[in-house]
């Protein structure tokens, strides 16, 4: 075993030759969306993303269904129609599932794949003086909320939703490039640890990648991509539970050293749906790679650094 869960991991690795380990994570969850298609892509490529997160290639798949014994099979269609145009586009086969009753329905996957024993990329490894990159913006869980109470502008849902039917797989590959480049000429990986931001938030798992590396983190609050709507979301207190469970685990952990505004702050702590990716990388090598993944239509800044491990782990700035 490569990577297990002492550190929190997005998924594990198990080593089967010295050339090649398999990734393995499952992720499944309620409808967050009202149309089926989307409701079924988005739970997808959030389940893909875990293998990226580790720098690995989605390979095969299996479909996790709960659907009431009444329900209208033509919606679970459109779900599992959904969920496979996601795996045809990230080259993952889906080999099978498996599906019971239930009053509520969930969906999901358990997704594996390969990646090299020598490139794989966790949340522990970062390194005083790296920089922070994240792919994506901010804003999912608060909308998603608004989204079930019917009040959510079709704007937000909109970008919400492209958010979060974007595949990683993109942003992975420039991170497995940026490496490889490196390893032909003999240098040190300049990715130091990757994890994605879903359930626990920005907050959430910068924390255990601060842990993990035995290191603390400064966040860049006026550098953070956030949704259309997210924001007026939060002011209008649209909270989904998971926030304020984040937020009352881990901001005991966080001090806010600029003005930053409470919705904001809020914000920190909100549960991504197929979140992006968070990067650490070394500092010379942080620009090349902003440009490389602009270039390729995603969103990604630079919104921090690494420290050495200091009390608070996280500073917000």
């Amino acid at each position: 075993m490569l990577v297990g869960f002492d550190h929190a991991d997005d998924a594990g690795v198990y080593q089967l030759t010295p050339e090649q380990a398999l990734v393995q994570t499952v992720d499944f969850f309620t409808p967050i969306v009202d149309d089926p298609y989307t409701f079924g892509q988005i739970a997808a490529t959030n389940a893909l993303s875990d293998v990226y997160a580790m720098g690995g290639r989605p390979l095969t798949s299996l479909a996790l269904v709960c659907f009431p014994e009444k329900g209208d099979l033509e919606i679970l269609e459109r779900i599992l129609a959904g969920g496979l145009s996601k795996m045809m586009e990230a080259g993952c086969t889906v080999i099978g599932g498996h599906s019971i009753r239930d009053d509520e329905t969930k969906f999901g996957y358990s997704v594996t794949g390969v990646v090299h024993p020598k490139k794989v990329l966790a949340n522990h490894g970062a390194r005083p003086g790296d920089a922070l990159i994240f792919t994506k913006a901010l804003g999912t869980g608060v909308i998603s909320t608004a989204i079930k109470k019917g009040v959510a502008e079709q704007e937000w849902i909109d970008a919400a939703v492209r958010s979060m039917t974007t595949l990683n797989k993109t942003a992975a590959e420039l991170i497995a490039r940026a490496n490889d480049q490196r390893r032909t000429t003999n240098d040190k990986s300049p990715i130091h640890a990757l994890t994605d931001i879903t359930g626990f938030g920005l907050i959430g798992h910068a924390r255990e990648m601060a842990l993990a590396s035995n290191v603390s983190l400064r966040l860049f609050s006026s550098n953070l991509a956030i949704l259309p709507g997210a924001l007026e979301c939060v002011r209008a207190g649209h909270i989904p539970g998971g926030l304020n469970a984040n937020r009352e685990f881990a901001e005991c952990l966080v001090s806010y050293e600029a003005e930053i505004a409470e919705d904001l702050k809020t914000l920190l702590f909100d549960p991504q749906t197929a979140g992006g990716l968070f990067i650490s990388i070394a500092p010379n090598d942080c620009e090349k790679l902003v440009l490389d993944l602009n270039e390729q239509g995603i969103p990604a800044l630079k919104i921090g650094d690494v420290a050495e491990a200091i009390k608070p782990l996280i500073r917000v700035m």
